[in-house]
């Protein structure tokens, strides 16, 4: 049997930070989807209600990736109470050609935080005015902060302002983005002003019902939705979808089962049948992106494999081009 490489959280933050490769990596993961003959099923997901967890199975064959990946992701959100994150995991890795397994990347829920946070930055790349410089964000966990980072690699961001049902973690959060980034960060109490002045908007919880008004959205926006990613998630209100220019799922197919298409689809807001340009057409020139500065759009961001696959493929070259982590011989 072949060695298997073992990587750690520390390992792999070394290896894989969040900067523009990252992003390019995954906006090649997009585009590749776009090409066809991708091989991702649908999400596996085993809720655990009795204490407000969920765990969901990712995993994605890529043609011309040597490996492929299955993620396990588990997110647990009372964890923070117990002075634990919200998320965790690991991600394997398996040889495309032969099955057999190649890597345990035990990343603890980082790689997913990283190709998350690229996939707003390859949203905004695409779909975002290219002088948009205000950002709000919902929310004020991981993903809030890895978001604005990610965002400022691709667009010259300038002020922030954090909204949170909790304001004392909105205002911690605020504060902290500031000190690191250098940027203006502010809290709001205000999350329809907050809303209604920024450029774009990014909604990073995991809020059962919608945050979001359709009144609240501007002409020349960018709405960038990840946080709903389960059949019982929302954070947008349904009349968003029919105020947009245009709307761009990262997967049709799962957006309609667990993003915010899926309420705008019960709600009867977006026709059943309906179907969208998503954003690796988008990447790959196939499909219209942006047409006009004056252009509404929404990103649903759901989460895919092939997402995963990409980022894990590229810590794995990386440790090897490096000699990182530990060899184990089975």
């Amino acid at each position: 049997m072949p060695d298997i490489r073992i990587l750690t959280e520390a390992e792999l933050r070394d290896l894989v930070p969040l900067d523009i490769d990252a992003v390019d990596c995954v906006e090649q993961g997009f585009t590749t989807l776009a090409g066809g003959n991708v091989e991702m099923p649908p999400i596996m997901t085993l809720m655990v209600p009795d204490h407000n967890g969920e765990v969901c199975v990712k995993t994605a064959y890529v043609p011309g990736i040597d490996s492929f990946a299955m993620k396990m992701s588990p997110g647990f959100f009372d964890n923070p109470k117990l002075g634990l994150p919200s998320t965790s995991g690991l991600i394997v890795l398996f040889s495309s050609t032969t099955g057999t397994l190649e890597g345990l990347l035990l990343d603890n829920g980082y790689l997913t935080d990283v190709r998350t946070a690229a996939a707003g930055a390859v949203a905004a790349r695409h779909l975002g005015r290219k002088q948009a410089a205000r950002v709000c964000v919902i929310g004020a966990g991981v993903q809030a902060r890895l978001q604005l980072k990610a965002l400022m690699l691709v667009r010259p961001v300038t002020s922030a302002v954090i909204w949170a049902r909790n304001g004392a973690k909105a205002e911690a959060t605020a504060a902290a983005l500031q000190d690191e980034l250098g940027l203006e960060v502010t809290a709001s109490q205000d999350i329809a002003e907050a809303v209604s002045t920024a450029d774009i908007v990014i909604t990073t919880t995991p809020s059962d019902t919608p945050l979001v008004k359709a009144e609240w959205l501007q002409p020349g926006q960018l709405i960038i939705a990840m946080g709903s990613d389960q059949e019982h998630k929302a954070e947008l209100e349904p009349g968003c979808l029919a105020k947009a220019t245009l709307y761009v799922p990262d997967s049709q197919s799962q957006c309609a089962v667990k993003g915010e298409l899926r309420s705008a689809l019960e709600s009867g807001v977006v026709p059943a049948g309906q179907s969208f340009a998503e954003l690796g057409g988008v990447t790959s020139g196939k499909a219209p992106g942006r047409q006009s500065d004056s252009d509404i759009i929404i990103a649903d961001l759901t989460g895919t494999g092939v997402q995963d696959t990409a980022i894990a493929t590229l810590a794995r070259q990386r440790a090897e081009a490096l000699g990182k982590g530990t060899t184990f011989t089975s």
